[in-house]
């Protein structure tokens, strides 16, 4: 059933993953910054005995990055699907609702945890997906077009610069759109060549999590559970192609404008 790999996987959307994938009988990668007080992980391990292997990254140093690469490196040997679940809205826990809150601290964190460590993860895993099997995802026809594993970054419907419509929020939409660039980017490189990784970006719903908790009271439309916006997004990752490369998707599968 493949090899998958959750960065950000101690809770929300990212644990949700793992759940999923592990009832499926994929072997799980679980990353995050602290494996050994992560409860729901662990318990989640215990559940699907076997499968779920936990491994330390803090998405913002490289040298955890490289490190976690080569453990999977010798220990797995290669994966069929890396997904990019960790993010914040601000260090502050709030979004900044005009230009007075803009502050370096803020961007360069919000930065750090949405757009610069997803790259660096690519940087350092992308010869561990180049390995892989293609057993995730649906193949092309054609054997010069078929994938060796697909990479998903967690971006969201505000990170599009065409579709915002109401500002605000300035480092988590810069920090997303800066994503969306990094995933369109790395679709090109990582797209070449006889061996290809499908990469693709997700706007997942609003979920209920910890990052849409101070706004709860103020969303309009559906919430999602975890469970259900975690089913939607695989019901799309099990459908996409190499021709789908680059692109940047909603949960029901829709193409978001960048």
């Amino acid at each position: 059933m493949g090899t998958a790999l959750i960065q950000g996987a101690s809770r929300g959307i990212g644990l949700q993953f793992c759940a999923t994938l592990a009832a499926r009988g994929v072997k799980v990668v679980a990353c995050c910054r602290n494996p050994s007080s992560a409860q729901l992980l662990k318990s989640l391990q215990e559940q699907h005995h076997g499968l779920i292997d936990t491994v330390q990254v803090d998405v913002t140093s490289e040298d955890d990055i490289r490190n976690a690469a080569q453990y999977v490196q010798n220990t797995h040997g290669k994966l069929d699907l890396l997904i990019n679940a960790s993010g914040i809205l601000s260090p502050t826990g709030r979004g900044e609702t005009s230009l007075r809150d803009v502050t370096f601290k803020v961007l360069e964190e919000t930065f750090a945890v949405n757009a610069f460590g997803p790259l660096m993860m690519a940087k350092h895993f992308n010869p561990i997906l180049y390995a892989g099997t293609g057993a995730l995802g649906a193949q092309s026809l054609d054997p010069k077009e078929q994938h060796s594993a697909i990479f998903v970054n967690m971006s969201a419907r505000v990170g599009s610069i065409e579709d915002n419509r109401f500002g605000g929020w300035y480092s988590y939409r810069m920090s997303k759109a800066a994503l969306n660039m990094a995933t369109k980017n790395l679709s090109l490189e990582l797209g070449r060549g006889k061996k290809k990784i499908v990469c693709i970006a997700f706007h997942p719903g609003t979920v209920d999590t910890d990052l849409t908790q101070p706004y709860r009271k103020n969303i309009k439309g559906k919430l999602f559970s975890t469970q259900q916006s975690v089913g939607y997004l695989m019901s799309v990752i099990d459908k996409v192609t190499i021709s789908d490369t680059g692109k940047y998707f909603a949960w029901d599968g829709t193409q978001i404008p960048f």
